[in-house]
């Protein structure tokens, strides 16, 4: 269970939508948070793996070592 408190605005604007089209506006509500959660999920992995990189821990590689590597460097 999630309770969340949204602004006024947001509120009339997700009600509206619920009535308009008969859904509820935990339907929408759900659907916005999962349409989302897969973005903000790779931006947290992305900023984690630069602190890993800038601090020594993790490294980068070029394509011509990737290409190498995977035996594709004709």
């Amino acid at each position: 269970m999630l309770a969340i408190r949204l602004p006024a605005e947001v509120e009339t604007r997700l009600e509206a939508l619920a009535q308009a089209t008969g859904r509820t506006k935990t339907f929408y509500a759900r659907e916005a948070i999962l349409e989302h959660l897969d973005d903000l999920e790779d931006l947290y992995l992305a900023e984690q793996r630069l602190i890993d990189i800038r601090a020594g821990r993790s490294r980068t590689y070029t394509l011509d070592e990737v290409e190498r590597d995977l035996g594709l460097d004709d």
